[in-house]
This record gives C-alpha cells, structure tokens and sequence, in this order.
C-alpha cells in the first residue's frame, strides 16, 4: 500500500470509525456467537499473495464485527468502562505515524519530554501533591515524578518489585544483612491486600515469590488500620517481614475506599511500601468535591490511575506516580552498552524505560495531551460528574421501585444492588440460595434478551448485580433502557416462571454469554 491508497483506504477507515460511534447503540453490546466460531470461517494460514482493502474491511465487517463485545456502547454495563474518545484516537494516530519506540530521551525527545509534562499536568488536575510532581515550582527536577504504563496490574507488578528491592537494600544497609543471607529472607516478605483488593495484587505477589495476606475487609468493604495493624505484628512475631501494602481508592466491587491514612500510618511505622490503585475512582478526583475522599493520599509512595477507564483516553494508558523516583530507577535499571544514557541535570532527560519492566514503551502521552487539550479540565469534569449523576439517577429509581435493594451507596460512577429478600419471600423461599439464583436468573433473562450487557458479582457471600455507568457516548437515555429492562425480567424472576438456562442451538436470538456466566 503507497501513500496514495492509505489516504484514499484511510479516509474510508475513519467513516467506519464515525459510523461505528453514532451507531454502536444499535448494536448488542455482547457478541452472539460461541466459541471456536471465528476458527471456521477464517483460513488455516496466512495468505501467500497480497489481498485487497476491500476483502479485509469485508471479513471485518462480516466476521470479526460478529464476534466483537461492543465495550463503547451506552448499553455496556459489564465492566468498568473502557474510555475512547475521538481526540485520543486522533492522538492514537499520530502515535501509530511515528511509531517510536521510545525507551529513552535520545529515542525520541519529544516523546519523553511531553510525557514529563503530560503527566505533571495530569498530576495537578487531579489535586496531587507536589511530592508527585516531575517540576518543582521553580522548574527544577523533583524527586518525583509520573511515568505512563500499560495497566493498572502491570503497575502493580513493577511496584512490589520495587518495594522488594527497597526493603533489600534496607536490610543490607541499615540491618547489616549479608547478602547471602538477604537471599535466604526473600521467602519470609509479605505483602498485604485486603479481600476487595484487585486480583493483579494476588498475581503480582505470585510473580515475585512473597506471600500474599489476603485481609478481610470491614463491613463497608475497605481495608482498616485496625486490621493491618494486627496483620502485620502477627506476621512480624512470626519471622515474615512486612514490606508492602496496598490500598484501592475505588474497588472493583463496590467502589469503596480503604482506609488510606490508617493504612499510611503502619506503613510508615514498619517501613513498607504504600501502593494506591485508583485505577478507576482515581479519575473523579479532578473534580474537587471528591477529594476530601481522598485524604491521606499525599503519604503514599506510589499511585496508579487507569486513564483508559474514566478519563476518555483509549486503552492502554495508565498514569504511575511516586513520591521519589530514586527507587524505582535503581530498581528498574539496567546498564547495557547499546543503550547509550544523555548527561544532563534537568528533570527532562529521563530514560522512561528505567520507569518500567519493559524495555520498548508507545508514544502514550500524545493520546493524553490531545485529550486534555480538545477537551480542557472543564471538559473532563463535566464527563466524570455526568456519570456520577446518572449512577445516582439509577440508584434512586431503583430504591423507589421498592423491590431493589442498593448494596453501597453509589459514589462514584458504579451502582450495585440486588433483588430484595422480602420480595422473593411472597412467592416462595427466600434464603441465601434462593436470593443469589434469582440475582443470576435476572441478569441471565436479561443478557439473553441483547438490549443491555450486566454481569452478576459476589459480595460476602451474596450475589448481586453491578453496573458501572461511564461509557464516554452514552446518555441519560441509556440508563433508563437498564431500567426498562430491570423491571421488566424482574417479574419473570420474583414469579419463579424458569428461566432457560441452555441456549437452543438453532435459536440465534439467544446470547451465548449467560452460558459463559451462569455460576456467581
């Protein structure tokens, strides 16, 4: 393909793109197909010769538009939202022309300098303490600083990394720890997270070989200082050594919130690393009314927020913060010959590939900086608080309904609830058993219906229905589609009418999705 043919191919591939926002809603948001279906219609092997635009915008159209859950509709209500925007996908356009990879300064400048001031930008929108800033006031480099990742989880592996090396050095150099012995101590490191804390926190503990304490969380789903105060003596008592923790500003779950300045102060007190995942709920803080949420923030060492959940950056774009760069660089870096380092003392010649475990890293930043920029923090604000007023919206109609109960209160952007006990006692039994079936029967009706995408999850015990509200072209006009349809498989469900559990092989108005999902 010339230049002549990509503007003519290209042209039509941004009419697709356009014609695909304005009518994704239009579309079931979960793909009715089963597994293995694109194996059958696809070759064993690549093509030998060349094919046309045309033959591949077909199999597009036909074979992969199929099989795609459509994460931008109003009606997706799976999972936290997965944010585009069009000035980020502009922005992803240009990123995609140059196509750097940019490890270091001299790769490519532009690249790392913007992200220095992209993420200092972001860092301040959000409220962020200075200690997180690449820039002082004055222009000169800080100790801290932001860096893009991959995700949120990724993040998390690179930090318990890097707490596990402080921790090392700590006990070489403050203990008086041979090195040999500090090999031997490795197995005795724990990490803490409570039981609302993302999965990747488990995963990032099994990665570097520690031990994960899973602790409960309170009765509002957050992680007490009270709780790993005990954690950590016991553990202490035991021969372990404590060395990181991490707090969740906005759980997948519920959105709750730990307790971040109890959690700082134990921190602080047994020398561990203090990791947030705000990976969602840490994009409401550009709003200001939010971040008496936030307080104790300012004591973390490092903190994480997903742009391409909430902040209208496509995927993948997660923000990192730390409060002193020194560690994760001695941690991070590695000293090859081929990657030549450019001496300089201003905070803008940064080796971005010491910021992270991979080597090679995208031109991120300009996605972001087109964000910020074509939408303004004005912009953003009124994004984030138009999802927080539709999520207040839904949780007030459903408590006027009578027969829904509201599992937290709604916060943020995420509204959680179930079919109230009492309801289902007026038409047979309503124990535990009983309450978590007709929970997944009524997300089941509804998912085989196609209208709406919703997902069942499991709070202490109990299922319940989660719905995050935050798809960047959705309206007030979707919500109230969740709605209708709530109440209209409500009665099927509280009537014990039975619900088909097992899709009919020739009946292609069915989802295969309930099936994927039938257990809580």
């Amino acid at each position: 393909m010339n230049a002549a043919q990509f503007r003519k191919y290209g042209k039509a591939v941004i009419d697709d793109i356009a014609d695909y926002y304005e009518n994704v809603d239009k579309l079931s948001p979960a793909p009715k197909v089963k597994p293995g279906y694109l194996f059958n219609l696809i070759p064993d092997k690549a093509p030998e010769d060349p094919e046309s635009f045309e033959n591949v915008k077909a199999d597009i159209e036909t074979k992969i538009m199929p099989g795609m859950t459509h994460w931008q509709s109003g009606n997706f209500f799976a999972w936290y939202p997965s944010s585009s925007s069009f000035p980020s996908i502009m922005g992803d356009m240009y990123s995609s022309m140059f196509s750097i990879i940019g490890f270091s300064w001299i790769s490519s400048p532009a690249a790392t300098e913007l992200e220095t001031i992209v993420m200092d930008w972001l860092g301040k929108l959000l409220g962020l303490d200075k200690r997180f800033l690449a820039l002082n006031d004055d222009g000169t480099e800080s100790k801290g600083g932001g860096v893009i990742q991959t995700t949120a989880s990724g993040t998390l592996v690179t930090m318990i990394v890097v707490a596990r090396d402080r921790m090392l050095d700590f006990l070489t150099l403050k203990r008086n720890v041979g090195k040999d012995d500090v090999d031997r101590l490795r197995p005795r490191f724990v990490a803490y997270f409570s039981d609302q804390t993302h999965s990747s926190g488990e995963k990032a503990a099994n990665i570097i070989g520690c031990k994960a304490r899973i602790l409960p969380s309170d009765d509002g789903f957050s992680l007490t200082k009270e709780t790993l105060t005990t954690a950590v003596e016991q553990d202490k008592a035991s021969g372990l050594i404590p060395f990181f923790v991490c707090g969740t500003f906005g759980t997948t779950n519920t959105a709750s919130i730990d307790d971040i300045p109890g959690i700082a102060d134990v921190a602080t007190a047994n020398y561990m690393w203090f990791h947030i995942d705000a990976a969602y709920a840490g994009a409401a803080l550009v709003c200001p009314e939010f971040r008496p949420l936030a307080c104790g923030i300012e004591r973390a060492d490092s903190i994480s927020i997903n742009t391409h959940k909430w902040l209208l950056t496509n995927f993948d774009c997660s923000a990192l913060w730390v409060a002193d760069s020194t560690y994760l660089v001695s941690s991070m870096g590695i000293r090859r010959e081929y990657l030549p380092r450019v001496k300089s003392d201003t905070s803008f010649v940064k080796d971005y590939r010491d910021w992270q475990i991979p080597l090679g890293r995208r031109f991120r930043a300009l996605k972001l900086w087109c964000v910020m920029r074509m939408y303004g923090a004005s912009g953003i604000r009124a994004h984030i608080r138009g999802h927080v007023t539709q999520a207040k919206w839904l949780e007030k109609r459903l408590l006027a309904d009578g027969r829904f109960e509201i599992m937290y209160p709604v916060v943020f952007g995420l509204v959680v609830f179930r079919i109230k006990p009492g309801v289902l006692c007026e038409h047979g039994s309503a124990d535990e058993e009983a309450v978590n079936k007709a929970n997944i029967n009524l997300v089941r009706l509804i998912n085989n219906e196609g209208r709406v995408f919703i997902l069942t999850t499991t709070i202490k015990g109990k299922a319940a229905v989660r719905a995050p509200i935050g798809a960047v072209h959705g309206s007030l006009k979707n919500i109230e589609v969740l709605l209708t349809v709530l109440q209209k498989h409500l009665a099927t469900v509280i009537s014990n009418e039975p619900v088909k559990e097992n899709a009919n092989d020739h009946d292609n108005s069915l989802s295969y999705v309930p099936e994927l999902f039938s257990d809580v």
